[in-house]
């Protein structure tokens, strides 16, 4: 009897042992589960947002709050400077139809057939644009009168560069915008990185010096001030720009200039953009044929070998406010003057 009692004391303490474990073993998958939940949400964060908010221009070129998608995974790019930025930050696999462009930093997207071909930078193929089906739409100043046209296809990003900032703190802001629709902000400072030390170099080498800025187009020189094309020289470089008075607009195309008037004026340094080279004129003059005239030669910049040819007009002329542009155009000018 004794025994019998032993025996079903033994066999309960074994039950009960069992209840023990497998109420142990519930409990761990539990606490298990709810540690991969709490794990999952440490490794996403915040959620991913739809859709973010920047400041771009409108149709009338004015800056305002733009709502585009978040992260979006098909772009169309119809302005140089911003696909520029994109390929810089590691996003150029996204673009689906790219403006044609010159430019040999940018051929990738030119002769990749699986890129559509959406015009100019000038005129868009709006039945192309439509066809991409793109998430977000990138344009520059040119393609202004199309905003509203290309914003009822897909949101439209409309970036320009400020002459009151300055080109390089322009290209500074626009690829912040562009990054912070990627979540790709932390990439920015690396890509800026050295400008600012090549900007001051050159600076110290252009102090106290007086330059005539200006571009060759259809056989004539047109001059330009410090508020739009080649700016850069004037503003951020210093060398001091007496073509124009300040308060004369020549932000588009310049104002055309006699080489009496270069005489006159007599600059140290003569900076020369080739706009017919930039967009490809058939039979165009050279710019250098241009200028190196009788009177030209008779200029002290001309003697002193002053004359600066700028080595890649493209970049200057159509796509101003890229990463990859700002690099192409000051070693334009340090290969010249340093």
């Amino acid at each position: 009897m004794k025994k019998r009692i032993l025996t079903l004391m033994l066999s309960a303490a074994m039950v009960l042992s069992l209840a023990a474990c497998g109420s142990t073993s519930g409990s761990s998958s539990a606490d298990s589960g709810q540690e991969a939940e709490s794990g999952t949400g440490e490794d996403s964060g915040e959620a991913t947002p739809e859709t973010v908010t920047i400041q771009s221009r409108n149709a009338e070129g004015e800056l305002t709050d733009v709502e585009v998608p978040y992260d979006p995974e098909r772009i169309a790019i119809l302005d140089m400077a911003c696909l520029d930025i994109l390929d810089n930050l590691g996003v150029g696999d996204r673009v689906v139809g790219s403006a044609s462009t010159s430019l040999e930093y940018l051929q990738d997207y030119v002769t990749n057939e699986e890129i559509v071909n959406l015009g100019t930078i000038k005129e868009a193929d709006m039945e192309a644009v439509m066809e991409c089906e793109p998430d977000i739409i990138f344009i520059g100043g040119r393609l202004s009168s199309s905003f509203d046209d290309l914003n009822e296809i897909a949101p439209v990003v409309y970036l320009s560069t400020d002459m009151e900032a300055g080109l390089v703190e322009s290209v500074r802001t626009n690829a912040s915008t562009i990054a912070s629709i990627f979540g790709l902000e932390d990439k920015v400072d690396a890509l800026m990185a050295d400008f600012d030390s090549r900007i001051e170099t050159l600076a110290q080498f252009a102090e106290g010096k007086t330059a005539i800025i200006g571009m060759c187009t259809s056989g004539s020189f047109n001059v330009l001030g410090n508020d739009g094309r080649c700016s850069l020289i004037g503003n951020e470089i210093g060398f001091e720009n007496i073509g124009v008075d300040a308060d004369v607009d020549t932000a588009t195309h310049g104002n055309e200039a006699s080489f009496e008037f270069i005489v006159d004026k007599n600059p140290e340094y003569i900076f020369v953009m080739d706009r017919d080279a930039a967009i490809g004129t058939d039979g165009a003059q050279l710019a250098q044929e241009i200028m190196e005239n009788e009177l030209v030669m008779g200029t002290d910049a001309y003697k002193n070998g002053n004359i600066v040819y700028l080595a890649h007009p493209a970049v200057w002329y159509t796509a101003e406010g890229g990463v990859t542009a700002l690099d192409v155009m000051l070693q334009d000018l340090e290969s010249e003057l340093l």
